[in-house]
């Protein structure tokens, strides 16, 4: 796993330099167990972070509304249910589990592999086998085998993986 993170630090540095105004992606992604946005305004904002500490892939994390999201750029998730194991607020429930409310898309004029390089570094990750290629060159992700988990999105070295 540390030669794909030091690869994909390499491209991230050199694709920065032909895009340094990139502007972050702002749709959040928020933890797969909870019912709705009403819950969380009304119970994580004077929470301790319990599920940030007890997510293993380290993923979750606190935005700047002290609401909990998923920070897709070093990992994904795994659906492991430790977070709703460390809410003590009882808001992430297990009866709420669902896909986690974002998918994903490859913008092609990014992507090494739809511009003739050979890349399977969102297709290595993907633990859902949801990421197939047309050849050596055209990535796509199958949406109907695609479970939001976000490991593709951290990996792809030319950030052509984003988040709708």
């Amino acid at each position: 796993m540390k030669q794909v993170n030091k690869r994909r630090e390499l491209f991230n540095s050199i694709f920065s330099m032909f895009n340094p105004n990139k502007v972050e992606n702002e749709i959040i992604a928020r933890p797969p167990y909870f019912k709705n946005m009403d819950d969380l305004f009304d119970n994580c904002l004077d929470c301790n972070g319990e599920c940030v500490n007890s997510c293993p892939e380290n993923i979750i994390k606190i935005g700047k509304d002290n609401l909990p999201f998923l920070d897709f750029k070093s990992g994904g998730c795994t659906y492991c249910d430790e977070c709703v194991k460390g809410c003590s607020k009882k808001i992430l429930k297990l009866e709420y589990k669902s896909n986690i409310k974002v998918s994903f898309q490859i913008n092609e004029a990014n992507c090494l592999s739809h511009n003739q390089t050979i890349c399977f570094s969102c297709k290595e990750s993907c633990p859902s086998n949801a990421i197939n290629f047309k050849g050596l060159f055209k990535a796509q992700i199958k949406n109907d085998l695609c479970t939001n988990c976000g490991f593709c999105f951290g990996v792809c070295p030319s950030n052509a993986i984003y988040k709708v």
